[in-house]
């Protein structure tokens, strides 16, 4: 990474605590990443993108703000995109996936939280995070207990919006999503001064389903056989995609899949044809949170599919609008969002429909389940979840964990027992 000093600086970083940081990433993703052999060349950019992680792109984004523009920090995939591009502004993804960042997180929330939101609240409390300094409105929403009162935390130091999203999937309850849809809309024209009509909302949409249509595809080449593409580097990928710019990134997927195309054509591959095929589900992984998907691709299974936020959810459904107007576009990006199947809900059915529908068009072998600590609402439907793919014949694990490394010896054993049960 370049010398960014003086931008992190003017950002109002703590830059010696940062320093930390900057020093941990690199050996943690060459031990990941560059160690892997016979690695497609289109991931070269997003080696790239990952060394200017705190970087480029925040150069990038202190030059949208010198022009006038606003960038928003998210957290969850039900904060429409559509709506924050149609206002010209950018958004960037800010769930925190590294146990650097907990300590800070734990000075103000309590220790028995989940990792995930003590991070990025520890992020910003402790001015460790570029992407948390650059924004000018943060963007919350209901999906959890702790979360919710989280918002309350970071509405001290950015000012925060929060979409209260049902946790129903009744048509009272779309109602009540659609009006929150639109009243974001209208914050976002009062935070940038733009007025977001029809035509920019149509823009948007068919920007932003380009790419969901290139990371669909890019998961469309992992159902082969040999996979062409290893879990680790499909979930980087999926994980950039929050932050990075949209047009650029989906260029670079749709080059990368021309050549894992080529790959699957030839019966070329990063693990031997035959090797166990596993899909996880569960809790998102944030950036850089790569430790399951290392333990299993470690012990000689490939990760082909994740039914997470950081997966399938993220892409799956487009924005289908009926008709041009205004309302029209409004009404289908609710629909859109308003349709992943999060274990927010209750009742929550689709979701494990989603599952068992993954896991047969993957051809997967098992399904991990991955649950981060303290996430009450995937802890609790793994019950259910269990029942169901147990009476579908589908081989499960469920694996709890956080961000620190001392399980990972436990779970290596764990998974290296389901590995030769799956066999």
């Amino acid at each position: 990474m370049g010398d960014y000093r003086e931008l992190w600086r003017s950002l109002e970083m703590d830059l010696e605590k940062h320093d930390l940081l900057c020093e941990a990433l690199p050996p943690l993703y060459e031990g990941v990443y560059l160690s892997q052999e016979n690695r497609p060349q289109g991931m070269s950019y997003f080696n790239f993108v990952v060394s200017e992680v705190h970087g480029l792109r925040i150069q990038e984004l202190k030059e949208h703000k010198e022009k006038g523009g606003k960038v928003l920090g998210t957290f969850c995939l039900y904060v429409p995109d559509e709506i924050i591009n149609a206002a010209g502004a950018i958004g960037v993804g800010l769930c925190g996936g590294s146990q650097f960042w907990v300590p800070d997180g734990e000075k103000v929330l309590p220790r028995n939280m989940c990792p995930l939101i003590k991070a990025f609240v520890g992020a910003k409390v402790g001015r460790t995070c570029p992407y948390f300094q650059s924004c000018d409105m943060l963007v919350g929403e209901t999906t959890c207990d702790g979360k919710k009162k989280a918002w309350e935390i970071l509405n001290e130091y950015t000012p925060t919006h929060v979409m209260e999203l049902p946790q129903m999937k009744r048509d009272a309850d779309f109602s009540l999503w659609f009006q929150e849809v639109k009243r974001f809309k209208e914050k976002l024209e009062e935070l940038t001064g733009n007025k977001i009509d029809g035509e920019k909302l149509s823009d948007s949409i068919n920007l932003i389903n380009q790419k969901r249509k290139a990371l669909k595809r890019l998961y469309e080449t992992r159902k082969a056989d040999p996979v062409p593409i290893s879990g680790k580097d499909a979930l980087l990928i999926s994980q950039i995609a929050f932050y990075d710019d949209i047009e650029r990134f989906t260029a670079k997927v749709n080059e990368l899949c021309d050549e894992l195309e080529e790959r699957v054509e030839k019966g070329i591959g990063v693990f031997p044809k035959g090797a166990p095929r596993i899909m996880v589900t569960g809790s998102p992984m944030a950036i850089p949170n790569w430790k399951l998907h290392h333990i299993i691709e470690e012990s000689g299974a490939a990760v082909v599919c994740e039914e997470t936020c950081t997966g399938t959810r993220y892409f799956e459904k487009m924005v289908e609008p009926q008709g041009d107007t205004e309302r029209d576009f409004l009404e289908a990006i609710a629909k859109r969002y308003f349709n992943i199947n999060c274990a927010c809900f209750t009742p929550n059915d689709q979701r494990i429909d989603d599952i068992i529908r993954l896991a047969k068009e993957y051809k997967v072998d098992g399904v991990i389940y991955y649950n981060l600590q303290f996430c009450t609402t995937y802890a609790v439907e793994y019950g259910r979840v269990e029942k169901a793919l147990k009476n579908a014949g589908i081989p499960l694990l469920y694996i709890e964990t956080d961000y620190g490394n001392e399980d990972v010896g436990q779970i290596k054993t764990r998974i290296d027992a389901f590995l030769e049960m799956i066999r």
